[in-house]
């Protein structure tokens, strides 16, 4: 008498399924990986480092160039281990030819610290009338603020130079520190209307019925949250009003003269200058190195705002 064994019981779909895809991808789980990451990490570390020593370099050559003497700077090819001076930096100063560059730094750090400040008390309401509480055809006055940077600043410069004479402004720092803020407003407000329109729109609504006007919820609300946002638009209009020149050179002449245009002014054609150039670039370029480091954190913050939603 024959002996039946029972069959074995069939697989249900689902488990036949799990089976297949455990079987499928088993190997690519505890296999090694075709792509290392920490390779790539790796090899995008090396080239931005890279990249960052190719646009460091021509700074670089410039300190030091502004530490050789004049004959070691102007030598081809260039000299790398001249002797180290401090002969341009004396010269940049006044200690050898006796003018000092002290009243064109001071005239450049007020008209470039008072017109970002006039920038800011005028680009935060406009901002917050533009995203926050958003006026009517918001769009054609965003258009506008934008359309005054189209036209270039020398096809105004004649105008400028006219009504400047007639009022009696020339040489006058004042009257170049509202040029400044006029130029760099239009960007203020274009800035800060997308850092404001990142603001929730529930602490606004629970300030309100906390019984804070326009001014306590710009100062106690908006401010903080924006606070990246409004050091990233102070540090780029503060760049833009340092490094100006046409304007002052224009406008300005002894008494209000900014630090470009006294650079132009300090090299004469005659004899080797170009290690006095370079340390007189190195020493105006400080405020503005200063102030990004300064504020590197804010900025990098305030210039990804927005940027992944």
């Amino acid at each position: 008498m024959s002996t039946l064994t029972p069959a074995a019981p069939r697989k249900s779909g689902h488990a036949r399924s799990t089976s297949r895809a455990s079987s499928t991808t088993g190997p690519l789980r505890h296999g090694k990986s075709r792509m290392d990451p920490t390779r790539n990490n790796t090899a995008a570390g090396i080239a931005a480092w890279l990249l960052a020593l190719l646009f460091a370099a021509p700074v670089m050559w410039m300190i030091l160039t502004s530490f050789h003497s004049e004959t070691d700077a102007a030598t081809n090819p260039p000299s790398i281990a001249a002797n180290l001076t401090l002969d341009a930096y004396r010269e940049f100063f006044g200690e050898t030819s006796g003018v000092s560059p002290w009243p064109s730094l001071i005239n450049s750090a007020t008209a470039s610290i008072l017109s970002t400040v006039l920038v800011l008390v005028l680009a935060i309401p406009a901002a917050y009338a533009l995203s926050i509480r958003p006026v009517k055809k918001w769009t054609d006055v965003m258009f506008f603020f934008l359309s005054t940077k189209m036209m270039p600043v020398v096809a105004a410069i004649l105008p400028l130079y006219l009504f400047a004479r007639t009022v009696g402004a020339l040489d006058n720092i004042w009257f170049l520190i509202l040029m400044y803020t006029s130029m760099n407003l239009p960007i203020a407000v274009w800035m800060m209307r997308s850092f404001l329109a990142e603001v929730p729109v529930e602490m606004l609504e629970a300030a309100q019925i906390d019984g804070a006007n326009l001014l306590l919820t710009l100062r106690k609300i908006i401010a903080p949250v924006a606070m990246p946002g409004i050091a990233a638009t102070a540090l780029i209009c503060f760049i833009f009003s340092w490094n100006e020149l046409l304007l002052a050179r224009v406008l300005t002449g002894v008494v209000a003269g900014t630090a470009p245009v006294f650079l132009t002014g300090f090299v004469s054609g005659q004899g080797l200058f170009l290690a006095k150039v370079c340390a007189a670039a190195v020493v105006i370029s400080l405020p503005v190195l200063f102030a990004g480091f300064a504020a590197q954190d804010k900025l990098v913050q305030g210039l990804s705002l927005g940027a992944v939603k």
